[in-house]
């Protein structure tokens, strides 16, 4: 049993004598009863009792000077938190039919005559004070009560949202696992039809249409293997926040135009009807991340659509945002799917042959890269059959003023000498071979120190360096010809395997001037060397 406040009674009298009868006789029962009995000598200070105390019963002398016991009563009784105190008037004069309904109006219970009845009076009150000991029983009771529902309440609200998120993690694990089956099979194909090319080229009396072919197949289904890593990668770094975007203003309608190109001279829009219709929109924006996006979103177009449908590319410009959208007539989205779809290892059921692949971590990426770029991405399918419409949008910045190029002086052939520093012997030779092709002045080392000693005596234009070099990695050798007077002020670009944003920051740090990922893009290799041809002859 909780423990409870002895409750008070305040007598209000004007006669000191009548004041200390009533306070004295009352204080032989309080112990008995459990109470305590505080004493007022007007209405005035009876009020200041009643705003500090709570009180059981107020025993109210009718005639006072000043504030009366009615005025006294009715001042006590507008309180909200006083209103409910039951008031017995204690007057020397016989109370007429009026002045009772005046008392009773004014809050009063009961009446009592001078001179008072010890046993009257006792019985009275014992009344009130064990009312009052059950009402603040009953209020600590319900204080309890609801302090016990709140914290049901919560507790309540704690299982269902533990119930709720291990519903979610169960769905989670079951689209991983899913996920990691397609990835089984999405890395199963490539590599299938690499090792049949590769093995095609070695046999005796193949044809040179064969070979040809075989090559073809090993340089498509490479890259398709290195967009799968890409998209693992960069899903990864856009989840976990570390994608840092190099930006710069780019016109979306340019960037649309080039990814539609590359994907009609690849092939992978073949069978398709593939429309374009963009007006300039300038962004502040990564190239590499958009021309992601884009991809993406084409890719998922030209998977969920059958051969021989349409998939339109537009862009439109008003005066705050760039819109991009692909819109296709393929299988659309279900209603229950369409809210999902941007959702990580989400995927909709294709029906058909999957010659396009993928992973279903596309669109979320598209999300991340969106959002990064502080715009938005959509989704809308007037269900199955109905094809969909995915719809980014990117805040708009002014055209940028056009800037005069410097001039390059590079060596006689027009292309910068290059120094490879690279220590995979086969990816070495390969990229070697490779620029040579394309007319670069080629030298290349397998370690750190041979390259710098290479450097020294080749003095190149520019250094492709790997950073996981054997002996001193790529950063030491890029700050030793940072440092080297003769060296200075080569172009650095560093390739690395490593493309978080950390890494970027470690390599421009170093004194690099670029960051590549491998695999490297043969194309995308040939701009980042043509952005870094040096300005002027070297010394």
């Amino acid at each position: 049993m909780p423990k409870i406040d002895k409750p008070k009674i305040l007598v209000v009298n004007d006669d000191a004598n009548s004041l200390f009868a009533l306070t004295s006789l009352l204080a032989q029962w309080s112990d008995q009863e459990s109470y305590e009995v505080i004493a007022a000598r007007s209405g005035e200070e009876g009020l200041r009792q009643v705003l500090m105390h709570d009180f059981a019963v107020i025993l109210l002398d009718v005639n006072m000077p000043g504030m009366d016991g009615f005025e006294t009563a009715e001042a006590i009784h507008q309180r909200a938190r006083s209103a409910d105190i039951p008031i017995i008037f204690i007057t020397a004069f016989v109370a007429d039919e009026l002045d009772r309904l005046k008392a009773y109006q004014r809050g009063a219970v009961d009446f009592l005559f001078t001179p008072v009845i010890p046993q009257i009076l006792h019985a009275k009150i014992s009344v009130f004070v064990a009312l009052a000991m059950k009402n603040e029983e009953l209020k600590k009771q319900a204080r309890q009560l609801s302090q016990r529902t709140t914290e049901l309440t919560a507790t309540n609200k704690r299982l269902t949202r533990e119930i709720e998120e291990r519903q979610v993690a169960e769905r989670q694990n079951h689209a991983k696992d899913e996920f990691l089956a397609m990835l089984g099979h999405e890395l199963r194909n490539p590599l299938s039809a690499i090792s049949s090319a590769a093995s095609l080229i070695a046999l005796p009396g193949v044809s040179a249409d064969g070979v040809a072919r075989s090559k073809q197949i090993i340089q498509r289904q490479s890259r398709h293997l290195g967009r799968i890593v890409d998209d693992l990668l960069d899903l990864s770094r856009a989840m976990s926040g570390k994608i840092l975007l190099n930006r710069a203003p780019l016109d979306v309608a340019g960037l649309l135009a080039t990814s539609l190109e590359t994907y009609r001279t690849t092939g992978r829009t073949a069978g398709y009807s593939v429309t374009l219709d963009a007006e300039p929109g300038w962004v502040d924006g990564d190239v590499t991340r958009l021309e992601q996006i884009v991809s993406n979103l084409l890719d998922n177009a030209l998977k969920y659509t059958p051969p021989g449908g349409a998939i339109h590319v537009s862009c439109d410009v008003d005066d705050k945002e760039v819109t991009l959208a692909v819109e296709d007539n393929g299988v659309g989205i279900t209603a229950e799917l369409l809210p999902q779809v941007f959702d990580v290892f989400v995927q909709g059921t294709s029906t058909l042959d999957r010659a396009q692949g993928g992973l279903g971590i596309g669109l979320s990426l598209v999300r991340r890269l969106a959002e990064l770029h502080g715009g938005t991405v959509s989704a809308h399918s007037d269900g199955p059959g109905e094809g969909s419409i995915f719809t980014i949008r990117l805040p708009r910045v002014a055209r940028p003023a056009d800037k005069r190029q410097p001039i390059m002086e590079t060596t006689d052939t027009g292309k910068p000498t290059v120094l490879l520093i690279e220590d995979n012997d086969d990816g070495r030779e390969m990229m070697s071979m490779m620029l040579s092709c394309y007319g670069y002045e080629v030298r290349h080392a397998a370690d750190g120190l041979q390259g710098l000693e290479v450097a020294a005596n080749f003095l190149p234009d520019l250094a492709l360096v790997d950073i996981g070099l054997p002996g001193i990695d790529g950063y030491e050798v890029a700050r030793r010809l940072r440092a080297n007077e003769s060296t200075r002020g080569m172009k650095l670009i560093a390739l690395t395997g490593y493309g978080l944003a950390e890494d970027q920051r470690r390599v421009l740090e170093a004194g690099f001037d670029l960051h590549l990922v491998k695999p490297v893009d043969i194309d995308h290799l040939m701009k980042a060397i043509g952005s870094c041809s040096p300005a002027t002859v070297k010394p």
